[in-house]
């Protein structure tokens, strides 16, 4: 399996703080997606303030506890540092 996060951008809104995306320099709304190896979707999130972290998003969606409980090995970049279980992320380093 592959995890991942996607921002959607929406439009600017009054209270935009918790929407902004830092890494992206945009609004939007956070969303993690599981796939297969070959990218069919099995699951997506309900959509988060763009501001929130991929690691944290996971977290809070419950997909990090749910991969451990079903001991599903799961591929994620280095956004997903210190997820542990089955979550495996790139060599970090230069």
């Amino acid at each position: 399996m592959l995890l991942d996060g996607t921002l959607l951008p929406i439009d600017r809104i009054a209270a935009d703080r918790p929407f902004y995306s830092g890494k992206h320099k945009k609004h939007g709304m956070n969303v993690q997606v599981l796939t297969d190896p070959f990218g069919r979707l099995l699951w997506a999130s309900p959509a988060l303030p763009g501001a929130v972290h991929d690691i944290r998003a996971a977290r809070e969606h419950g997909i990090l506890d749910a991969l451990a409980q079903a001991d599903v090995p799961c591929w994620a970049d280095k956004g997903y540092r210190g997820a542990g279980g089955r979550v495996r992320i790139p060599y970090w380093g230069r």
